[in-house]
């Protein structure tokens, strides 16, 4: 749920939605969401001093409660 929810909002974003792609994996520290993007949007998700990035961290953490989820993006 929380790999579709982040791929939507990244997805809104973006100027290239086909090339967003996330993918989840499950560790001992919690879950790990890998967000790849196109080169050219990479900018774009992280913001303006990493306010878009935080704006996402902070929603994708509410929807997960107490789970840890960590967010890595990465450029395709």
């Amino acid at each position: 749920m929380l790999a579709n929810a982040l791929e939507h909002l990244v997805r809104g974003i973006v100027d290239n939605p086909e090339d967003v792609s996330v993918r989840s994996r499950s560790g001992h520290r919690g879950t790990s969401l890998e967000v790849r993007v196109h080169p050219d949007d990479l900018g774009r998700v992280i913001g303006r001093s990493g306010r878009t990035a935080k704006a996402l961290r902070a929603v994708i953490g509410a929807l997960a409660g107490r789970q840890s989820v960590r967010i890595d993006l990465v450029e395709a």
